[in-house]
């Protein structure tokens, strides 16, 4: 949740004094490295650079799948197989026993340049029965120019799965020739109702528009499964503006879910570089990109304004100085790992590690840092998902991604489960 707009004011008007009393040592936190933007103070107690607590849990890491290429997103089948794109436009069924399916036919085409390509894939509420999944992707036009858009289709299933009845239900407008900031997760609601994240496609020309409600750059929407607006929408009758919109001012949401325990939609954006934040996205709001943000830009300078709050603009629950850059997260609901019930895992892509929260309410109380045996091989973590037997599903983006999963040390049962094997690295750099 970002804080009130009225406490806000009375820290401007403060002049900071409360914001500098509160600010952290450049070396609290489980980060040991000094931020990008040192003179910047948070507006809250707490807001970045939460104390470092080891959970002490200890953890084997098993090898589900290997052989994917910049693997994006991944879902979960009735019957435990498991859905994951590839960023160059290929979509797998994952089998039990980890084998990948061919590529599964039918999907539109992607323009997979740089971060574009296919990107997040969801199952419908009642996918049991209607066999619907959607997906996001980057949409090529014409022009050299592209976007991020939502299809769904009826998975039929198969040695050859294929799509058909293709829908593209969303195309996000205006289209810019970029190759950057796509956005892209797919969450559905408890009403049924389904949450895109996007980006502002990086450039000047887009970055500007995050704000503006005439188009769907850096905007968080919401829309019926069919693509229709749903009329409680804040900004439907609204002249000038996007009735998809949900809320503005974001720079580019790569990590969303649901809070399990209020229902509310929470989202981690890629920022600034010291700026990536933690924010809850609520009806209407406005969450300052580019207007205020934390950290710098990432060739050198401050941001526009060089502000990190303003009346009218939310704050972020939380940020990172220095960036994790992250990618996938997921609340962990499961008696699989006790100790871990209730926190929140993100996926580093910079870091290249997860990134472990403890939430109370609204507040982050303390972070680990887990995985990191990854980070001399470079493997990016680009999704986190719980397994329906409570274990962490990881997506590895790398030219030889795998998919990884962490399950209790010295449980095989648990480890066999889904497929999956246990390298002699894996047992070496397990927890």
């Amino acid at each position: 949740m970002k804080i009130s707009t009225t406490l806000i004011a009375i820290i401007l008007s403060l002049g900071g004094i409360a914001s500098a009393q509160t600010a952290p040592s450049p070396q609290a936190g489980a980060d040991p490295r000094p931020p990008n933007a040192p003179n910047q103070k948070p507006a809250l107690p707490g807001q970045t650079r939460a104390p470092e607590r080891k959970s002490g849990v200890a953890f084997d890491v098993v090898t589900v799948a290997e052989g994917l290429e910049n693997p994006w997103g991944m879902a979960f089948l009735p019957d435990k197989r498991i859905l994951v794109t590839e960023r160059p436009g290929r979509l797998r069924i994952v089998g039990l026993d980890g084998k990948l399916s061919p590529p599964v036919e039918g999907l539109p085409p992607v323009d997979a340049r740089n971060q574009g390509g296919l990107l997040d894939v969801a199952l419908d509420p009642a996918y049991a029965t209607n066999k619907l999944i959607y997906w996001s992707y980057s949409e090529p036009q014409g022009d050299g120019s592209n976007n991020t858009a939502v299809a769904r289709g009826r998975l039929v299933d198969g040695d050859t799965p294929r799509i058909e009845n293709v829908q593209v239900i969303f195309h996000q407008v205006p289209a810019m020739n970029s190759t950057l900031h796509f956005g892209g997760r797919l969450v559905f609601a408890r009403d049924g109702k389904l949450f895109i994240t996007l980006g502002e496609r990086s450039i000047t020309e887009g970055r500007m528009q995050a704000q503006r409600l005439d188009g769907l750059l850096g905007k968080i929407v919401r829309i019926n499964p069919d693509g229709t607006i749903p009329k409680d929408n804040p900004f439907v009758g609204k002249a000038g503006a996007r009735p998809e919109i949900w809320s503005i001012g974001h720079r580019n949401v790569q990590a969303a879910t649901l809070n399990p325990t209020t229902g509310e939609l929470w989202e981690v954006e890629h920022g600034t570089r010291g700026g990536d934040e933690i924010n809850i996205p609520r009806k209407g709001k406005d969450y300052g990109w580019p207007t205020i943000a934390y950290g710098i830009e990432y060739q050198g300078g401050p941001i526009t304004g060089d502000i990190t709050a303003k009346v009218g603009m939310e704050q972020p629950l939380y940020y990172w100085d220095p960036v994790i850059a992250p990618s996938g997260m997921v609340f962990y609901t499961s008696d699989l790992f006790p100790a871990w019930k209730g926190n929140l895992f993100i996926g580093g892509l910079g870091s290249t590690n997860l990134v472990r929260l403890t939430i109370k309410g609204d507040r982050v109380v303390d972070e680990e840092r887990l995985l990191t045996d990854l980070t001399p091989n470079r493997e990016r973590i680009r999704d986190v998902r719980q397994g329906p037997e409570g274990a962490l599903y990881v997506l590895t983006d790398n030219p030889k991604g795998r998919m990884l999963k962490l399950v209790p040390k010295g449980r095989p049962e648990v480890a066999s489960a889904l497929g999956g094997r246990i390298t002699a690295w894996e047992r070496a750099g397990s927890r």
